[in-house]
């Protein structure tokens, strides 16, 4: 196994100023999973309702996607639904039902255990705590979190900073976390508890990366439509995770032009993401286009010294 992939399945309601569709395949796991797939075959840990029809199963598996330890449970799989005004930064929520997802513990088979590169997505702490203590030898293991967690499970979210290598995480969310404003006073904070690479994600503003006394800015890639950033944020991850999982397979040292690269890659894949509603844009995306545009924010970004 590549890239091991913890998160939600489910399915969204999204409604933004640009449209709106009902029912769409969802859920961290799905969109880092899909992201992910453009460079390595990832396996995800999940779960879903009876109502997850067969379609969605064969839909990820054309990605080459492990589906084998996704579980079907009596009942409806996870739900959200929410929407953007103008304002595409910040979801509103309406409705979030939980359903088979409020049961989620997932016991790790013995080849899961031993997969080297680890995403645990945004769920609860003391979940993402369990699944770390079941992970034997880990070459890389990342997390995410947000303000639900920051402000309810705090102690155990701290606990899980000092053991994780890479956090991904975004403006608010860090300075909630460190009640610190200055995000680079906040990374540096977090860095302490003993989180290896901090990742601050900015939306439409681009990342910030912290690694060891290194900082890394990259913008945004520039898009001309953006209808719904929904699972941006998890693609972006995925991006990440998947080109370091494909890049230090071989048991390769993880330097710093590596870990530029990862997150250039992971902004480029998010930059699809955003051009249609829910996975449809990230679905029918090659690597070859995800190079193009890596190639021309490379290009964006690029000077010569005086």
């Amino acid at each position: 196994m590549d890239l091991l992939i913890i998160g939600s399945i489910g399915f969204d309601n999204i409604k933004t100023p640009f449209g709106k569709v009902n029912k769409i395949l969802g859920g961290s796991a799905v969109y880092a999973s899909v992201a992910a797939s453009n460079f390595v075959s990832p396996t995800i840990i999940g779960v879903v309702g009876e109502d997850f029809e067969n379609k969605y199963f064969e839909l990820l598996k054309k990605h080459n996607i492990d589906v084998s330890q996704i579980k079907v449970e009596p009942g409806k799989t996870f739900h959200w639904e929410g929407f953007y005004d103008y304002d595409l930064n910040t979801a509103h929520t309406i409705n979030t039902q939980l359903n088979v997802f409020s049961k989620f513990n997932p016991k790790l088979s013995y080849e899961t255990k031993n997969t080297k590169f680890v995403f645990l997505g945004n769920i609860d702490p003391d979940l993402q705590l369990k699944i770390y203590s079941q992970i034997e030898n880990p070459r890389l293991i990342a997390c995410d979190t947000m303000n639900y967690w920051i402000e309810k499970k705090l102690v155990k979210l701290k606990k899980l900073l000092k053991k994780v290598d890479v956090l991904f995480i975004n403006e608010a969310e860090i300075r909630q976390l460190t009640k610190e404003y200055n995000i680079i006073k906040s990374a540096k904070k977090v860095l302490s508890w003993g989180t290896k690479i901090v990742i601050v994600k900015r939306g439409e503003y681009g990342v910030m990366c912290f690694y060891k006394n290194k900082i890394f800015v990259l913008p945004a890639y520039p898009l001309e439509k953006v209808f719904d950033p929904t699972g941006a944020g998890d693609s972006f991850a995925g991006g990440v995770m998947g080109f370091l999982a494909y890049k230090l397979k071989n048991n390769k040292m993880l330097t710093e032009q590596v870990l530029r690269q990862s997150i250039v890659f992971g902004t480029v894949t998010a930059s699809f993401c955003v051009e249609d509603f829910g996975i449809n844009k990230l679905y029918n995306v090659t690597y070859r286009d995800i190079l193009q545009r890596y190639k021309e924010i490379k290009h964006l970004i690029h000077f010569e010294m005086i």
